[in-house]
């Protein structure tokens, strides 16, 4: 059973692009999410196949052989990627939203073109290294040095919770300078980039998570992003799109979370009768639907903003917010209406509870996320 968008109410773009995330998702994710999550791996050819499809270049300018979607659409298409595998869906994700974004806005022309084709084709997978052991939400006192010497930078430090760490092409790492935090281009197979053994995790187990050591990482002066100092700035641009991407990857796990109990509360019988025929049963599951539509709505307002060219920190912190709790309470109770059964590995729910969890951490834990809203009421400070 299916409650995904209707594609009457989209664009005949979305709709194929819809379509196609959703057969891809049907066919090459859904059917081995379970497996992946037991062995806490999936293999590479999944991306493969997903950028040559073009969903590896959905923030890209077609200009640089990306789809050049808007924001919506993205979106759209990550939400039903999020539906069949979250550990998949946060690869995409963190590629298309962070790494991108910084690159389209504040690339020169030769990084773009050595670098965004690349990522946009599919044929280098991207990460983002921001978090550090020492700083979590406190971003802005990470230790990572980058040191200029003659015509090369030299990063030294260590980062945590890299997502695509081990697995990436190039990392987006933001480390401080004399003139304060900048953004570095590292291609993963620099001497000195050192991932550790994958984390083991609750949640997203498939999904690549590594401590990442660098050890005297030399660079050339040109794998600066944008101006020395100015990263900082450039890394919270990127989470405002990362945001939206988690928002509708929480929205994807309620999704079929609620998917799931639908189905399940029509074939489950009690006491002579389908669960669904219990007030109490629809009660629960009408506010599963309900919050998972105004999560969505949520995101896309967000996301329309964005394309206007709007300032949206305070709206994709909303979105993020409300999503990812969204998820945390659907898929509990989801959990609850499958009973003892939503407690076992052999049913869906219980995989879709734990990855929903870490969706009101990462990129912003749900404080942060109240904190940012909060300032938004007041603009002038």
């Amino acid at each position: 059973m299916s409650i995904a968008i209707e594609p009457a109410g989209l664009s005949e773009t979305q709709r194929q692009i819809v379509e196609l995330a959703r057969e891809f998702a049907r066919t090459r994710i859904e059917p081995f999410a379970a497996e992946w999550d037991r062995t806490a791996h999936f293999a590479r050819d999944v991306i493969d196949a997903l950028g040559e499809l073009g969903f590896l270049g959905m923030c890209a300018p077609e200009e640089y052989e990306g789809m050049g979607l808007d924001t919506v659409t993205y979106l759209l298409a990550l939400e039903e990627i999020a539906a069949a595998d979250a550990s998949i869906a946060v690869s995409l994700s963190i590629h298309n939203a962070i790494p991108t974004t910084m690159l389209v806005r504040h690339g020169t022309p030769a990084q773009k073109e050595r670098f965004l084709k690349g990522m946009a084709r599919g044929e280098l997978l991207a990460g983002f290294a921001l978090s550090e052991p020492e700083s979590g939400s406190d971003a802005a006192a990470l230790r990572t040095r980058a040191v200029r010497e003659r015509d090369q930078w030299v990063l030294s430090g260590a980062k945590a919770w890299a997502t695509n760490g081990a697995t990436a092409d190039l990392m987006m790492v933001m480390a401080r300078t004399e003139r304060g935090i900048s953004a570095f281009i590292v291609p993963t197979d620099t001497p000195g980039y050192r991932p550790g053994k994958p984390e083991e995790k609750m949640g997203l187990r498939a999904s690549n998570t590594v401590a990442l050591a660098l050890e005297d990482v030399r660079l050339p002066a040109d794998q600066l992003l944008g101006e020395d100092g100015a990263g900082f700035g450039y890394a919270m641009e990127g989470l405002d799109a990362g945001r939206l991407g988690i928002a509708v990857q929480a929205v994807g796990i309620a999704r079929r979370a609620l998917e799931h109990a639908v189905a399940y509360c029509d074939q489950r019988r009690q006491f002579g009768q389908p669960l669904r025929q219990f007030e109490g049963v629809q009660f629960k599951l009408a506010d599963m639907a309900t919050r998972v539509e105004a999560a969505r709505a949520l995101a896309h307002v967000a996301g329309a903003r964005r394309d206007r060219g709007e300032d949206v920190t305070t709206s994709a912190s909303m979105a993020k917010l409300f999503a990812s709790e969204t998820a945390m309470w659907v898929t509990t109770q989801a959990v609850q209406l499958f009973g003892g059964y939503g407690y076992m590995r052999d049913f869906p729910v219980e995989k879709l509870f734990r990855d929903a969890k870490v969706t009101e951490i990462y990129e912003g834990t749900s404080e942060i996320q109240r904190l940012l809203v909060a300032r938004g009421l007041y603009p002038r400070g």
